[in-house]
């Protein structure tokens, strides 16, 4: 049965759209995946499902706005695809925490980064559905500015990393 890592957009430890990863994992689930498992708070989840990628998106994505009141948009990607992406880092010799990786639910447009603001000498690379972010400075102190980030939920290449890791694991048990 494939595996499949989901990761949910405006999930967050406090706040607005909390969600415990205990909760996440019951709804998972509920709605018929199977081994269940979610990495650190911030709305990761690896799972078994015959369904694709896309259904499973949204079908969780349903189930999260009976809870939550809103859909918060959830990519479903492969443990494959994340180790594609890790191996196409366009900064590998950026710190892995100040790379960040934005999912989209689609590619960006072609002009996507016409609008770019980046004074702090943030680095931005767009590949497929994918648009990385280098931020020498950290992500916390940027002022970048990129509208098309909008709608993406990012990861930080550690994340990535060990989310590819982690379904690569479960792939071979």
């Amino acid at each position: 049965m494939p595996v499949h890592i989901a990761l949910l957009r405006a999930v967050n430890v406090g706040g607005t759209g909390k969600l415990l990863m205990a909760e996440l994992r019951s709804l998972c689930e509920d709605l018929g995946f199977r081994d269940v498992k979610t990495y650190i708070q911030s709305g990761n989840v690896l799972f078994r499902s015959e369904l694709a990628a896309a259904d499973a998106a949204r079908l969780m994505d349903g189930a999260l706005a009976r809870i939550m009141g809103k859909a918060p948009g959830v990519i479903v990607t492969s443990g494959a695809q994340l180790e594609k992406i890790v191996a196409s880092n366009p900064f590998p010799v950026a710190k892995p925490n100040y790379l960040m990786i934005n999912f989209l639910p689609e590619a960006p447009p072609p002009d996507v980064l016409k609008s770019l603001v980046a004074p702090d000498g943030e680095e931005v690379h767009v590949s497929g559905s994918e648009i990385y972010v280098h931020y020498p400075n950290g992500s916390g102190r940027s002022r970048l500015c990129l509208p098309g980030l909008r709608r993406a939920t990012a990861r930080n290449l550690n994340t990535v990393q060990k989310l590819a890791e982690l379904a690569a694991g479960m792939r071979g048990t």
